[in-house]
C-alpha cells in the first residue's frame, strides 16, 4: 500500500535496494544514508512544520508535533521508517516533555502498522540492534523519571547533561533505572555545570563510546540550532503540514530554529532530494549543500 506519491526525487538509484519490497512501496521509493566526510555521525533531522513555519503551538496540552501534522498517517509512517533507520535517536528536554508520559521513541510507536517491516529492516537489512540508542540533552538534569521511556528496559538511553545535571539525576534516582546511563560534558562556555553543550562534544561521545555512525535528530528547535549553527547537521526531513498557525507580536511560537540567527554570507543553504505528497500534505528532503 503505498503512503506517499513521489513528486521528485534526485537521488541517483542504486541496484541493490536499501529497503525492504513493502517499505519501498509504501514509501514510492527507496531509501538510504551516506557516510560522514567529518569522521562524526551522520545527522539527519525530521520536523513537522505548517506553511507558516510554526513547528509547536506552544499550547500546554498541544506543543507536540501532532498537533501540527494531526497525526498524519504518511507523516507518522516516514517518522517510524527513519527512526527505523538510525543508530541513536536524539531529542531535547522540552520536546520530551511536550510528548506524553507514555511516549516511546521506537518505530513502531508512532506508526503500529508497519511494525514487523520496519524490524525486518533494522535486523535483518541494517543488521542494527532491535531499537536505536535514545538520547536526551538536558543541560539541568531536571527530568521526569518516571516516564515510560526510562522504564522500558528493552531501550537503552543515555542522558547527556552537565555535572550539575548529573549530580540533580543523581538526586532524582537516575542510577536506580537499568536501561538508562548518564554522561556528564563541559558546556560550551567552558562551565561543567551550566550552559548548552557543543554540539560536536556531543557527537564524539555517541561515536566514541556508542558507537553511533546515524543520527536522527528530532528537536526541539533549539537544540537543532545549534546543531545547525555548529555545521553538523546533514540531511532534514520536512513535512509542510496544510495549516496556518499565525503568531502575535509577543508569540512564543517557535520556529524549526531558535536561539540562533545566520546572516545572508553564512545561512545554510539545503540542496533538495526529494519531494513526496499525501493530499494536501508534503514530505521534502533536503541535504546541506
Amino acid at each position: 500500500m503505498r503512503l506517499v506519491q513521489t513528486l521528485v526525487d534526485c537521488e541517483k538509484e542504486s541496484a541493490e535496494p536499501a529497503l525492504p519490497p513493502e517499505l519501498r512501496e509504501m514509501y514510492d521509493g527507496d531509501l538510504r544514508f551516506g557516510a560522514s566526510s567529518t569522521g562524526r555521525p551522520y545527522v539527519f533531522a525530521n520536523f513537522v512544520s505548517t506553511v507558516d513555519g510554526v513547528v509547536s503551538y506552544a499550547i500546554k496540552g498541544k506543543s507536540s508535533g501532532s498537533a501540527i501534522s494531526d497525526s498524519n498517517p504518511a507523516d507518522r509512517f516516514i517518522m517510524g521508517l527513519l527512526r527505523a533507520s538510525a543508530d541513536a535517536i536524539m531529542v531535547g528536554a522540552g520536546t520530551l516533555e511536550d510528548a506524553g508520559a507514555n511516549s516511546l521513541w521506537t518505530p513502531e510507536y508512532v506508526y503500529p502498522d508497519a511494525k514487523s517491516f520496519y524490524a525486518e529492516y533494522r535486523v535483518n537489512a541494517l543488521h542494527k540492534p532491535e531499537y536505536p540508542l535514545l538520547v536526551i540533552v538536558s543541560g539541568s538534569g531536571r527530568l521526569e523519571l518516571e516516564r515510560a521511556i526510562f522504564k522500558t528496559s528493552a531501550m537503552r538511553t543515555v542522558i547527556v547533561t552537565t555535572a550539575a545535571g548529573k549530580a540533580e539525576l543523581a538526586r532524582r534516582g537516575a542510577a536506580t533505572l537499568s536501561s538508562v546511563e548518564v554522561r556528564a560534558l563541559n558546556s560550551k562556555n567552558g562551565n561543567s555545570n551550566s550552559g548548552s553543550i557543543d554540539p560536536l562534544v556531543i557527537l564524539e561521545l555517541l561515536q566514541a563510546q556508542f558507537g553511533v555512525k546515524t543520527l536522527l535528530h528530532e528537536g526541539g528547535p533549539t537544540l537543532f540550532g545549534q546543531f545547525l549553527a555548529a555545521g553538523a547537521v546533514n540531511e532534514l526531513f520536512l513535512t509542510l503540514s496544510p495549516q496556518i498557525a499565525g503568531r502575535s507580536s509577543d508569540s512564543a511560537r517557535p520556529a524549526i530554529v531558535q536561539g540562533v540567527e545566520f546572516v545572508p554570507d553564512s545561512a545554510p543553504r539545503l540542496q533538495l532530494l526529494s519531494a513526496k505528497a499525501n493530499d494536501a500534505f508534503l514530505y521534502l528532503r533536503y541535504r546541506r549543500a
